[in-house]
Formats: structure tokens, C-alpha cells, sequence
């Protein structure tokens, strides 16, 4: 089923608006504004703010979730760390408005049935990276890395994608502990 063009343009507005203002601090009638639309025409479109919340992060969550499972049959720690170091910058890259939508407001995010299972699946990657140990260094840096990753993605427009990739991964494998 193809979206509308209407749809589409609701999405890109959200995502603009949740970006500037929070999404706490943005309105149905701020996004129907922006596109030009009554809020009818919004809610003819979309359930509520979360129903368009939702829509925005389904595909980020998806390829998360398709993430846990590739580093999950990884055959050893080592593997499953690189799969999860390079699987999340490329996430962080590909999904940085997004990332950037719900970084400001990410407590009451998650809360959100929609994003519930982020929390999930980021504890996950969080043990991965880790290298399975419950040492609090090693934990402490495996956070540091999912949560510090994200601010840096949005934050450094001044690289190209390939660089910053590059640099991202080579950072994210300095901060962790290395795997015994």
C-alpha cells in the first residue's frame, strides 16, 4: 500500500517539529500547520501524536531488533561485539533525525508502547558489547558507548558518512574493555 503524500509530509514535519521543540512540546496543530493541513486532516491520517511517534520509529526499531539477532548467532564474543559496534553506528547514522527526535525526551520516550522494546534490546547490546562481564567498567563503557554514539552522530555534521563511521567504530572499540 502506497502512503500519501500528506502522510509522508506529516512524518517529515513531526520529525522537524519533535526535533526543535521536543515532542512533549510540540502539538497536533503545530505539525498541521507546518504542512498546511487542518488537524482533521492530521488525525484523518494518524491516531494521535504517539500514533505518528510510532510510525517514525518502527523502521529504526525493526533494524535494531534484526540487529539483536545477527549479534545474538554470532559464533564468538569477538563477533558479536563487531556486529554490534557496526551494526549500531551504521543505526545511529541512517536513523540520526530520528535519534534526534526522541534524544531530548528519551526517559518518557520509552515509556511509549511503541518504543518499549528499544529499552529491551538496547540492554542486549549493552551485555554484547560488554563482553558478557557484569564487571561495572566494562558495563559503564558498553553505556557510555550506546548512549554517547548518538549524541555524537547529530551533533558532527561536519564529516563525511565514511568518516565518521570509521571514526565512530575505531572510538567505540577503544572505550570498551577488551574481551578475555
Amino acid at each position: 500500500m502506497a502512503r500519501s503524500k500528506t502522510r509522508d509530509e506529516i512524518l517529515a514535519a513531526a520529525t522537524r517539529q519533535f526535533a526543535e521543540s521536543g515532542y512533549k512540546g510540540t502539538s497536533l496543530q503545530d505539525i498541521a500547520a507546518e504542512v498546511g493541513c487542518s488537524k482533521a486532516t492530521l488525525l484523518y491520517h494518524f491516531d494521535g501524536k504517539d500514533a505518528i511517534l510510532t510510525e517514525l520509529c518502527a523502521p529504526a526499531i525493526a533494524e535494531l531488533a534484526d540487529l539483536d539477532a545477527r549479534v545474538a548467532a554470532a559464533t564468538t564474543p569477538a563477533l558479536a561485539r563487531e556486529l554490534a559496534i557496526e551494526g549500531f553506528v551504521d543505526l545511529a547514522m541512517r536513523y540520526r533525525k530520528e535519534i534526534q527526535v526522541i534524544y531530548g525526551d528519551l526517559p518518557a520516550l520509552l515509556q511509549q508502547p511503541a518504543l518499549r522494546p528499544v529499552h529491551e534490546l538496547t540492554e542486549q547490546l549493552v551485555v554484547t558489547l560488554a563482553g558478557g562481564s557484569a564487571a561495572p567498567t566494562a558495563l559503564l563503557a558498553a553505556k557510555f558507548v550506546l548512549a554517547g554514539l548518538p549524541a555524537v552522530v547529530f551533533a558532527c555534521t561536519e564529516y563525511d558518512d565514511a568518516t565518521l563511521r570509521a571514526a565512530l567504530i575505531a572510538t567505540a572499540a577503544r572505550v570498551l574493555e577488551p574481551l578475555t
